[in-house]
């Protein structure tokens, strides 16, 4: 039966993101498939919950291919270890047994050489579906800089880990390459080390020193200011790293054409290599996150209190590390679990942006006007190439924000089965590791939707 569960599992990996598949299928077993009942070893009730809501379909759908009788699909927790750590692609990097730093600890000291913080590594970054992309270019980096994604432009809202991960990659080529020159700079510390130079006339130091290095790492560009001398000073010193093949990384709350202080030239060299994008984390990352978060620093929590911090704070990545590690002071505080303090109403977790709540009828409604269609024309039986595409981002979508089923899928956008559902947003997200373009279509989308 072990062998029919790993291909059962091989199937579905290759139908769900790698930070789905690890998270939710990386501990689970066939326990039993007597008569059609089959029955699924999972490690408790939490993963229970998420494998019902999300994934019935797909495992079904895998059981099926592989001559497996299905009547019904049920689950069974089994304890296999002690261990709370949920599989995420961060147990390759990190042993919980670790002393690592608490949840507050990381404005240790900077190396006053490089700007760098030693305690930003991969080691402690958490790694889902809101961030994948960016963490596997950011791992190419590390292993070949200056030749791979150079420069690696990476953008997104406040909190939501990019600092930490380009001071990582940082970190991690310092590892590799302890001869290298590597130097961390808010874009506000460039221009006041700039015009600071101007002022004392070491002009020529400051440009050397920049030209020197190896690795180049920007952070917060979208403060550069609009003075001329400043930008066409970055503007040579960019040309210069990138003309040597050395490594430059830039961080930007917002795309570089979205800039109003940048000018075009710049704006295009930035993402000559493309732009990368960290997302607001998702359900099933965020509990990711706080379990990672809770075993690397020892602390004892509940799944269903991680599951109820997850829900409550949809804001970012900041605002969910602090509201854990809030109550797992007050629990240590008042001597009661994180649970017990949740349930007795001493904890009120609430942060919700100010956006629009997607649903399916808006997602296709949006969806339909970006690329200048009606709803109804998007929900055709048409296979003309750009209503079909409209088609399949509307179909990726209801699947990544609202995590709808491939059959509630397929009846809201008009098509007969869930298999066509499984193969658009599957074409969806394979085209989105490469295509750029597509990618800013989606968050442009996004955009609409949220606004």
């Amino acid at each position: 039966m072990y062998n029919v569960w790993e291909n059962v599992l091989a199937e579905i990996e290759q139908k769900i993101s790698s930070s789905n598949f690890s998270t939710w299928f990386h501990d689970t077993s066939l326990i039993s498939t007597d008569d059609g009942h089959i029955i699924i070893g999972v490690k408790n009730s939490f993963f229970i919950k998420q494998l019902r809501s999300k994934f019935l379909d797909i495992i079904k759908e895998a059981l099926i291919n592989n001559d497996i009788k299905v009547k019904d699909i049920d689950f069974k927790i089994e304890n296999k270890s002690k261990s709370k750590v949920h599989p995420r692609e961060i147990t390759s990097f990190v042993s919980v047994k670790q002393k690592l730093p608490s949840l507050n600890s990381l404005k240790a000291t900077k190396n006053q050489k490089t700007g760098l913080n030693p305690k930003y590594t991969l080691d402690n970054f958490v790694i889902g579906s809101n961030n994948d992309l960016a963490v596997a270019a950011a791992k190419s980096i590390i292993n070949n800089p200056g030749t791979s994604y150079n420069p690696f432009f990476l953008y997104g809202g406040s909190g939501l880990g990019k600092t930490h991960l380009i001071q990582a990659i940082g970190n991690e080529i310092l590892k590799n390459h302890p001869d290298f020159k590597v130097l961390y700079t808010p874009i506000s510390d460039f221009y006041a080390d700039f015009v600071d130079s101007v002022l004392k006339g070491k002009g020529k130091e400051f440009s050397t020193k920049f030209r020197s290095l190896d690795v180049l790492i920007i952070d917060d560009f979208q403060l550069i200011v609009n003075k001329e001398k400043s930008q066409e000073e970055f503007f040579n010193i960019f040309n210069n790293l990138h003309q040597s093949n050395k490594q430059i990384i830039v961080t930007s709350d917002r795309l570089p054409s979205e800039i109003k202080t940048v000018d075009e030239r710049m704006a295009n060299r930035l993402t000559w290599a493309g732009a990368f994008d960290l997302q607001l984390p998702k359900f099933e990352d965020k509990c990711a996150i706080l379990r990672s978060k809770a075993n690397l620093t020892g602390a004892e929590i509940e799944d269903e209190a991680i599951e109820y911090i997850a829900e409550n704070v949809n804001t970012n990545i900041r605002d969910l590390e602090s509201e854990l590690s809030t109550i797992l002071l007050m629990s240590d505080v008042r001597g009661l679990t994180p649970l017990e303090l949740i349930n007795n109403g001493s904890v009120n977790v609430s942060h919700e942006p100010k956006l629009h709540t997607a649903t399916p009828k808006r997602i296709i409604e949006k969806v339909a006007k970006y690329y200048s269609l009606t709803p109804t024309e998007l929900k055709s039986k048409s296979r003309v190439a750009n209503i079909k595409n409209a088609r399949q981002i509307a179909m990726y979508l209801l699947s990544e924000d609202l995590s709808l089923s491939t059959n509630k899928i397929a009846a809201e956008v008009g098509v007969s089965d869930h298999t066509t559902v499984l193969h658009g947003v599957k074409k969806i997200k394979n085209d989105l590791k490469l295509n750029f373009n597509l990618r800013e279509q989606i968050n442009e989308i996004k955009g609409k939707i949220y606004d």
